[in-house]
């Protein structure tokens, strides 16, 4: 899996950037498919900016974006997002055969 990290408005040091990867390098653990990670981190009128984009095997990207005044605060905010839109995927690709009866259809005797 391939991270890559931007910054696009400000300079940065190594440290944040290292950061920004080592959160980024614990997603795959919720998607086992997630090919790629581009981390962009953005300085605006607002604050810091950061978006996450995963791209997963057969699908579209997911994205992640988050604005706070710390950008450490905006990094794992958008971990979290990212990491709740990977788990929501997921559960929809992998559970789609169990759901049972439709409740609102009456069944055969």
């Amino acid at each position: 899996m391939q991270i890559e990290v931007t910054v696009r408005h400000a300079s940065i040091d190594e440290e944040l950037k290292d950061y920004a990867k080592d959160k980024a390098s614990h997603l795959p653990r919720y998607y086992d498919k997630v090919q790629e990670i581009r981390v962009v981190l953005d300085s605006t009128k607002a604050g810091f900016e950061c978006e996450m984009i995963a791209r997963i095997a057969r699908m579209h990207e997911l994205v992640a974006r988050t604005t706070a005044d710390d950008l450490r605060a905006a990094i794992d905010q958008t971990v979290d997002r990212l990491e709740r839109q990977l788990t929501e995927h997921k559960d929809r690709t992998r559970n789609r055969k169990g759901r049972g009866p439709n409740p609102h259809q009456p069944t055969r005797t």
